[in-house]
């Protein structure tokens, strides 16, 4: 399997917010990318500028930070050509990988405003570099820049941030110095193509753990209610977990529970709630064995919860 390592440039209305295409708030003007071996070697890189169709001047704050003008981008592409020559660069048995989560939604954002998502099918999996390197270096709960990584690990970078070849390259980089061992233990799931029925949900069998995706439902309320939604099996044997503690909620966006499989000891239950655009909303749900340090963590939320509701 190969790992392709890309980042994008985009614009937004130059006139503010009141201004932008509800459709197309980001307007992408940039694909760089980095393709790597199984062995994290470059095999080849992939760079395209992209004509704008949307916004016809390029906002302040973008121009600051690319130094890109409409002029650079005149002998550009079409996003719809772009996206082709990039999707047939990357080939088949490939994942992504990306610092953050934000430009593999947007991939998606500007291929559907262009009728194209056919083209990325979902479940779309990625590696989130920037989750990776605060697993690896820092805490699960870190959040670093790019280039905060890179003066870390003390790669050099001069002054070549914030274009999408040079960042794809910097994210590879950061990707090359992270234990191979933890890819597999914490892939991402991108949820911009929500499932829309039941036969599109989809199961995600991971080494120490299982996500699902929902259906839409009207209310959270609703999603609860429903037995796929609800349920916990344990991700190792597949049977139902008993609930030690069933299903709470302390901020209304988050749900934990805690059950226990006679044969694999206590797994931790998480189900975060995501808003579609026509307001329904959608769980994705995550079953993982629990150690000491999870089980106390969800025993505390629990407390927190029941104080709240005395």
């Amino acid at each position: 399997m190969k790992y392709i390592v890309f980042d994008l440039e985009w614009n937004q209305s130059p006139n503010g917010k009141r201004y932008s295409n509800e459709r197309l708030p980001f307007e992408i003007i940039e694909i760089g990318a980095v393709c790597l071996d199984e062995q994290l070697h470059i095999e080849s890189t992939f760079h395209r500028l992209i004509r704008p169709a949307v916004y016809h001047w390029i906002h302040n704050s973008i121009h600051d930070v690319t130094h890109m003008t409409l002029e650079d981008l005149a002998d550009g592409v079409p996003f719809p050509k772009a996206a082709r020559e990039f999707l047939r660069w990357c080939g088949t048995d490939y994942i992504f990988c990306t610092w953050g989560d934000q430009d593999v939604m947007e991939l998606q954002r500007n291929m559907r405003f262009y009728n194209q998502l056919s083209l990325l099918p979902p479940p779309v999996l990625f590696l989130d570099v920037q989750k990776l390197y605060a697993i690896a270096f820092e805490s699960v709960d870190t959040r670093r820049s790019l280039q905060h990584a890179i003066d870390y690990l003390g790669i050099d970078h001069g002054e070549g941030f914030h274009r999408a070849l040079e960042d794809a390259r910097f994210t590879a980089d950061v990707l090359m110095r992270i234990p191979q061992r933890l890819f597999p233990l914490f892939p991402s799931v991108d949820v911009f193509q929500n499932p829309q029925n039941r036969s599109e949900e989809f199961h995600i069998s991971l080494p120490t753990s299982e996500k699902y995706v929902s259906q839409s439902f009207a209310s959270r309320e609703k999603a609860m209610k429903d037995r796929e939604v609800s349920s916990t099996r344990c991700p190792f044997c597949r049977k139902n977990a008993r609930r030690v503690i069933r299903w709470f909620s302390s901020n209304g966006k988050v749900c934990y529970s805690l059950a226990v499989c006679k044969d694999h000891g206590e797994l931790m239950g998480r189900i975060r709630f995501h808003k579609t655009e026509d307001e329904q909303v959608f769980a994705v749900k995550t079953i993982q064995a629990a150690g000491p340090a999870e089980k106390e963590e969800i025993r505390r939320k629990r407390e927190l919860y029941l104080q709240k509701k005395k």
